[in-house]
């Protein structure tokens, strides 16, 4: 996922983040991105006019923290969420190589062809 999709990075919190650090991550991104809140938006409006209406650009990052709230909040949502992050990363497997003290030996897996036998069970 890109880091514009990421919630936590939207958030701006840790993978490991409890639910009141993104509780309060949420609050803290609201009060600095919210339109009611934020007073440039306003400004030169004088009594009796409407706010003005925040920018394309504004409205778009203002949806993806509510987004990102809305899905880190709820356990089962944020497990589903973790789960998509991990199922698109590749899987590591760790693998051990042994040494044999006699030297080199060849490849450590030799694919042969299958050959049938024939028998009783044929």
């Amino acid at each position: 996922m890109s880091d514009t999709n990421d919630y936590y990075t939207t958030l701006g919190v840790g993978a490991d983040a409890t639910q009141q650090e993104i509780a309060r991550a949420y609050r803290a991104l609201m009060r600095s991105h919210h339109p009611d809140m934020d007073g440039s938006l306003d400004q030169g409006n004088g009594p009796g006019h409407a706010p003005a209406r925040p920018t394309p650009a504004r409205e778009a990052e203002l949806l993806r923290i509510m987004q990102a709230f809305n899905v880190l909040r709820d356990p089962k949502r944020r497990a589903a969420y973790d789960k998509t992050l991990t199922s698109s990363a590749p899987t590591i497997i760790p693998v051990r190589q042994v040494r044999s003290s006699k030297g080199p030996s060849g490849p450590a897996i030799r694919v042969t062809p299958v050959r049938w036998e024939s028998g009783p069970w044929a």
